[in-house]
């Protein structure tokens, strides 16, 4: 299966690209906004596009971006629309624009009326619902290079339905933060944990010995996967095949009970405020986290970052990952700048200065390789439970997952429900959403 997948999606891709080329052009129009709009250049081109034909991608007359990004981002965004303008002579205007989620919703109705960006920057659990909607352009013109240049949880994870559509820049995942005043040496096992809690722990005085936001199936997603749970078959495309209450995900809920002596807390009761204050204070040993906490850390706690415990079986933890990417904005009237600059903006180079200039972890592979990387104290040890992580579905139908998880840790640890009969009613809600969305 996978061998079909690594030889025949790039040219299913390039086929599908083709098509949608056509359909473009039967319109009349190479740029799907229907805004007359002409570029001087084939907005598309098919991955198997030769050499020849990736030299003639230039910029449109008189192109000039907008870049939405978020507020961390802004000066990195700013210092490579600077290169941009230097070698491709195209004036890059980048504006602040709330989160993630914000840029995507606000596609969705300023992309039609040709108010959105050129780029924006999606998490790729939005990606399938953008792609769908056909507001993003695939990324045709660099597939190949992207796929080469990305990790490929990466390139996995801005992808839909055999389509490539981002172009990766950053990847998170959260990992474990162990204060080295209280642990020298990191556990390697959960039993190593619950072994600590046994003389760390004392609630009188707040002393917890691990903390991590137990209710969120994000950050319990671990429990759920680790053990051979899955959310959909087919590597999270089939809603038909749900695994959240096979066997292995119930052998990891019933192993993520036995933690509740290492925590003995209602899951209401850890907030994020109360777990960072601790860890703070040293009154916290374990803090599972991600690369974002490090600014609320650096300075304050003499802390490292490694990857999450193992079972005690010898499972490694597998957590969810996050990959941002840019996307070109489908109604943009310079969709070939567009693309230039998000394929310019994800080069190792720059990917390698936006994490000197914000922290991030590049999804650049080569980047992520570099000694610079693998050197920082804590950004190597996000970046190797990265290698342990399963990056979050991309289709919309995810959307019907959130609740009836997060309802089912709750349950479990808070009320010491049954592992099985809760999952079992879990999935039997997320179907429920499932049928009535058809």
């Amino acid at each position: 299966m996978m061998k079909w997948k690594r030889t025949m999606l790039p040219v299913f891709s390039a086929m599908l690209t083709f098509v949608l080329i056509l359909n473009a052009c039967s319109n009349g129009n190479g740029n799907s906004s229907g805004n007359g709009t002409s570029s001087t250049e084939t907005n598309a081109q098919p991955s198997s596009a030769n050499t020849e034909m990736k030299k003639e991608l230039k910029t449109e007359e008189g192109a000039k971006l907008v870049v939405w990004e978020t507020k961390d981002q802004l000066e990195f965004v700013k210092e490579v629309g600077k290169k941009f303008e230097e070698q491709y002579g195209v004036p890059v205007t980048v504006k602040e624009v709330g989160a993630d989620k914000e840029q995507s919703d606000r596609l969705a109705t300023d992309g039609p009326a040709g108010l959105a960006a050129d780029i924006l920057t999606l998490p790729h659990d939005h990606i399938g619902l953008n792609a769908k909607a056909g507001l993003i352009l695939p990324n045709d013109y660099f597939e190949e290079e992207t796929r080469t240049s990305s990790t490929e949880s990466a390139v996995t994870a801005s992808t839909f339905e055999g389509v490539l559509y981002g172009y990766p820049k950053a990847v998170e995942t959260y990992a474990l933060l162990y204060n080295k005043d209280l642990v020298p040496s990191p556990p390697t096992t959960w039993e190593d944990i619950i072994e600590f809690s046994k003389t760390f722990n004392d609630p009188t005085n707040n002393k917890y010995t691990i903390m991590w936001d137990l209710g969120s199936f994000y950050y319990s997603y671990i429990f759920y996967s680790s053990l051979g749970g899955y959310i959909f078959g087919k590597e999270d495309t089939d809603t038909s095949d749900i695994g959240l209450n096979n066997d292995g995900a119930i052998k990891g809920l019933t192993y993520f009970k036995k933690l509740k002596s290492a925590l003995p807390l209602n899951s209401g009761d850890i907030t994020g405020d109360v777990k960072s204050q601790l860890f703070q204070q040293g009154k916290l040993a374990f803090n599972i986290d991600g690369p974002w906490a490090i600014s609320s850390f650096r300075d304050k706690v003499n802390f490292g970052v490694v990857s999450l415990p193992k079972f005690p079986s010898g499972e490694q933890s597998i957590s969810f990952s996050g990959v941002k990417s840019y996307c070109v904005n489908a109604y943009s009237k310079y969709p070939n700048a567009a693309r230039l600059f998000a394929h310019f903006a994800t080069s190792k180079e720059n990917q390698l200065l936006d994490y000197k200039m914000t922290g991030i972890i590049p999804a650049n592979s080569e980047a992520a390789e570099d000694p610079i990387i693998q050197q920082d104290p804590y950004i190597s040890g996000f970046y190797q439970q990265f290698t342990h992580s399963n990056p979050m579905p991309s289709i919309p139908e995810f959307d019907y997952v959130w609740e009836p998880t997060d309802g089912a840790l709750v349950s479990i640890w808070n009320n010491d429900a049954d592992p099985k009969t809760t999952l079992d009613t879990a999935v039997e809600t997320i179907k429920q959403k499932l049928q009535l969305k058809k």
